[in-house]
């Protein structure tokens, strides 16, 4: 039976707010903007500031103006020395910046590349764009290695302690797979899955596996768990058009089986599918609308389900130690997630 997820606390905002994050222990912080009157800008970085929330009450300890604006690419977490690394773009090109998470004192800033998506770690800021993968030291904000190959465009990015998970497609065949960096040199240890997907919608990482929402399951398999799979499914044609969740070891091979896999009632066709995934402390959470399912991460069993007021309407959203940080436009929640 679906049960609604418990709010610890909601808070209104006056601000517009466009990006999120929470660790394992200290405040949660909020990224945000004031939008004027028609909605009119002088230029196309819009300005920010960060805020830093009790993740106990909501209460609010910080604002403070920031560097970084809303636009293309985003990230935010928490650095190494009791400080705040946020990313994205500001009116002179991308920045990193360091703050206080004391106060939120601006500490440090630089330039970056331009790029899609990122992962803030407490020692490394991993930055994706179509063009390249790109590390930065937190501390000195500089650049620490990059991978970049003329064949190939990059979609998504994953992590563990000690290994970076690119989604990447082949320039020519179009077709997607994923393969590891060592997350200290930036070198390629090897693909874990081929290229071969038409399309991989989501990545999902912990120390425990590498979860993907792909549309190619037959593909994906090798050939004894293919032939286990085609002789489970019958006579159901339907399935293989649908789209599946798939769990690989962090250090598996092409040719390796998967820890587990599951076909879901969401046609394969559709090029945005209304499912998304994150992992968190050896648990897979599977959002569906306003629905988050959480299973088990090594696997995939169903543990619990949750109706969460505002999730089909997200700005934002991410769990760490079972709590679950929601932002809607101007509103924020934390919800506890007890699985």
């Amino acid at each position: 039976m679906t049960r609604s997820a418990r709010r610890r606390w909601t808070r209104e905002l006056t601000s517009e707010v466009d990006g999120i994050a929470v660790g394992s222990s200290g405040p949660v912080l909020l990224h945000g903007y004031d939008p004027p009157a028609g909605g009119r800008w002088i230029d196309d970085a819009i300005p920010g500031k960060l805020a830093a929330l009790d993740r106990n009450n909501g209460e609010i300890l910080w604002v403070s103006p920031c560097e970084v604006g809303y636009g293309r690419g985003f990230g935010a977490g928490f650095g190494p020395e009791n400080d705040v690394i946020v990313v994205g773009p500001s009116n002179n090109g991308h920045r990193i910046v360091r703050m206080s998470l004391a106060n939120g004192e601006l500490l440090a800033a630089a330039g970056i590349p331009a790029f899609d998506e990122a992962l803030v770690s407490p020692d490394l800021v991993v930055l994706l764009s179509a063009g390249q993968v790109l590390a930065i030291d937190t501390k000195k904000l500089e650049k620490r290695w990059n991978h970049a190959r003329e064949a190939e465009r990059y979609h998504h990015l994953g992590r563990n302690q000690n290994r970076v998970f690119v989604v990447a497609s082949n320039r020519q065949t179009k077709r997607q797979g994923v393969f590891s960096l060592d997350v200290k040199s930036g070198k390629v240890e090897r693909w874990l899955v081929q290229p071969n997907q038409r399309v991989i919608h989501d990545i999902a990482v912990d120390k425990h596996g590498l979860t993907l929402s792909c549309s190619d399951l037959e593909e994906l398999l090798p050939r004894e768990a293919l032939i286990e799979f085609l002789v489970q499914r019958g006579d159901d044609i339907k399935k293989k058009s649908q789209l599946a969740l798939v769990c690989i070891a962090p250090d598996a091979g092409s040719n390796d089986a998967p820890l587990w896999y599951e076909l879901l009632d969401q046609p394969a066709s559709e090029e945005f599918p209304e499912i998304s995934i994150t992992a968190d402390s050896g648990k897979l959470y599977v959002v569906r609308g306003a629905l988050l399912e959480v299973r088990d991460g090594l696997t995939g069993r169903p543990l619990d389900e949750w109706a969460v007021p505002g999730l089909d309407e997200r700005v934002g959203w991410s769990v760490a130690e079972g709590a679950g940080l929601l932002a809607e436009e101007t509103r924020v929640s934390i919800f506890e997630l007890p699985a």
